[in-house]
């Protein structure tokens, strides 16, 4: 079977899709800032290495506490900011497309759907708690997962942003870093 693999944030959505839910979060429930402090502090403890991104993400994600109904709330934000789906995207887009991302899954499902790609594989984050049931979907977990869903798969081109993709890279027949709405061959 041959395929696309896209990355999400950055590559196909414009911005961090985590970041932009949390801001809208916040103006839903003002106790989304009481992670602020805590989050920072573990931001720091990464950089000096003592904590793991997957941590920092847990921390991160803990927001969704404050909500009975996440489910909802993701629904209302993609339907404000699918508009964030860059037009490079929207124009060659294909029922073959694998969208591949460290995103949580819970959020990105949705649009998703509505872009009507063969599949997204990506974080598995426990949506009423923020924490992670599995690795975190990046660099080679990317291709682990990938492998374990799919046998005999033809990468026909990758698209990312970031080179925490190279794993998948080495896959494809073709690769291309996308910066903003412009598309690098690379490969």
């Amino acid at each position: 079977m041959k395929v696309n693999i896209f990355d999400f944030d950055g590559t196909i959505y414009d911005g961090d899709s985590s970041i932009d839910f949390f801001k809208f979060c916040l103006k839903k429930n003002k106790k989304c800032f009481i992670i602020i402090p805590n989050l920072l502090l573990n931001y720091f403890l990464y950089f000096i290495k003592i904590k793991t991104k997957t941590q920092v993400k847990e921390v991160f994600f803990s927001f969704l506490k404050y909500f009975s109904k996440p489910e909802k709330l993701i629904k209302e934000f993609w339907n404000l900011h699918d508009y964030k789906i860059k037009k490079f995207y929207l124009n060659r887009k294909h029922d073959k497309d694998i969208i591949i991302s460290a995103s949580p899954e819970f959020l990105i499902s949705h649009i998703a759907k509505k872009l009507k790609v063969k599949d997204l594989i990506a974080s598995d984050v426990e949506i009423n708690t923020g924490k992670f049931l599995s690795s975190n979907c990046k660099g080679e977990e990317k291709v682990t997962r990938l492998k374990n869903k799919y046998n005999n798969i033809i990468i026909v081109a990758t698209y990312t942003d970031s080179y925490s993709d190279k794993p998948l890279i080495d896959l494809s027949e073709k690769a291309y870093f996308v910066k903003k709405n412009k598309i690098i061959c690379i490969k």
